[in-house]
């Protein structure tokens, strides 16, 4: 029997989807690490890159910053986190949380550096103040940008959260590990069929969401109604 067909039997295999080592299982729980990282990314590098973005100032900064956290190596920094903090969920998800930082960084300054000045010049001109103007003018119009640094942290992060499973915890990573400590490669062909599935399916349902955010015909509106401010 060959690798792939073995993972076949094992996916097609009702009684490997349920309990609390099941497919299912496994896949909440990969997708619950992976929400967690963005989120707690998206609260460290939104702020930041709407500030950056609005002053327009701190461009090399961000360019720095950026390149140096993609630099990093997530499996060694993984590594050295556990050594300084010991095992647990914390290692894994300071990872990815690094990880995704890049990636919403770059989009949120990039989409707010990026509105149309004359825009932003007649908003202040009809006496929005600073922080009017960031939310209720420069953010709808960089939305687009924003959410695709939303999107590509969420690829990055769903691909490579099967590292979490390096320091016993669940996840899709889970069949990877074990399949290689046990010579079982057919589940390791399971474990990255499923991270490939899940991160397909999230990645074209953000891909809609960032469809949508784009001015035009059906979808949001972005540009403000100055009249009425």
């Amino acid at each position: 029997m060959s690798i792939f067909t073995g993972a076949w039997e094992y996916l097609a295999n009702p009684d490997n989807w349920s309990g609390d080592t099941g497919i299912g299982t496994r896949i909440l729980q990969h997708l619950w690490y992976s929400l967690l990282a963005v989120a707690l990314a998206a609260v460290i590098a939104v702020p930041i890159g709407l500030i950056i973005g609005h002053l327009r100032r701190g461009q090399i900064v961000v360019v720095s910053l950026v390149n140096a956290l993609r630099s990093l190596p997530t499996l060694g920094l993984l590594t050295f986190l556990v050594l300084l903090m010991g095992l647990g969920v914390m290692p894994p998800i300071l990872a990815l949380v690094i990880l995704g930082i890049p990636p919403l960084l770059a989009g949120t300054y990039a989409g707010i550096a990026s509105v149309d000045r004359d825009v932003v010049d007649a908003a202040r001109a009809m006496g929005m103040t600073e922080t009017q103007v960031l939310l209720r003018v420069e953010v709808p119009n960089a939305l687009p940008l924003i959410l695709g640094g939303l999107r590509n942290a969420t690829l990055q992060v769903i691909a490579t959260a099967t590292v979490a499973a390096y320091v016993n915890l669940g996840g899709i990573g889970r069949y990877i590990f074990d399949g290689i400590a046990l010579y079982k490669y057919d589940r390791v062909v399971v474990g990255a069929i499923l991270v490939a599935v899940v991160a397909l399916v999230v990645d074209g349902v953000l891909a809609l969401v960032v469809w949508a955010s784009v001015p035009g015909t059906g979808r949001l509106r972005r540009t403000p109604n100055l009249a009425r401010v």
